[in-house]
């Protein structure tokens, strides 16, 4: 594999982060600003090393990340994970608070804290059992106690997500655009049972 370019990267996150959307090169282009050519290219190429799939769809042809494939997966883990290494350094600060969780399989760091200097509170996508919920709340209480901007969280369970997926559910579509902190081997189960027919 080549080295993996910004453009490449942008399109991985773009398709993983919007299972709701089926894209093609051109509406692919206009969201990750490139040309439709040169989003073409790197989808082909993708599809050429099994990490994305091809669906004919009228004249149309979609792409989505083949999560059949265990190297398309660590593949797609690897880019969520490289995401959190380019965040500036006061999403990196939330990060490695976020880190201490135990109760959760998934962590996903959203909202004003990714565009604003001086967000008022940490909107944070807590994904977890019902089991582990109680456990994982006193873990949310603590946090807030520590820190003077305080985490707003959003929980919702593995079946929750994918129901509200697969919903459009505006607010949480917005909440999965985020950037993963823990649990990308398990984004991408939620990413493949959100696309499921």
């Amino acid at each position: 594999m080549k080295e993996i370019t910004e453009s490449e990267m942008n399109a991985i996150l773009t398709l993983v982060k919007s299972p709701e959307v089926d894209y093609n090169a051109n509406s692919l282009a206009k969201i990750i600003d490139i040309t439709p050519m040169g989003a073409l290219k790197i989808l082909k190429r993708l599809e050429k090393e099994s990490i994305l799939k091809s669906k004919k769809v009228g004249r149309a042809v979609i792409y989505r990340i083949n999560t059949e494939s265990t190297y398309a997966r660590r593949y797609v883990s690897l880019i969520l994970s490289r995401e959190v290494l380019h965040t500036e350094a006061k999403v990196k600060r939330w990060i490695q608070e976020l880190k201490k969780i135990k109760n959760v399989d998934i962590i996903i760091l959203f909202g004003s804290v990714l565009e604003k200097e001086n967000p008022k509170d940490i909107d944070v996508l807590l994904i977890t059992d019902k089991r582990r919920f109680p456990k994982l709340n006193i873990e949310i209480e603590e946090l807030n106690k520590l820190n003077i901007k305080k985490i707003h969280p959003l929980y919702q369970t593995f079946e929750d997500i994918i129901e509200n997926i697969k919903r459009r559910h505006k607010p949480l579509l917005n909440a999965i655009k985020g950037v993963i902190v823990i649990g990308e081997e398990k984004f991408i189960e939620v990413y493949n049972e959100s696309r499921k027919e």
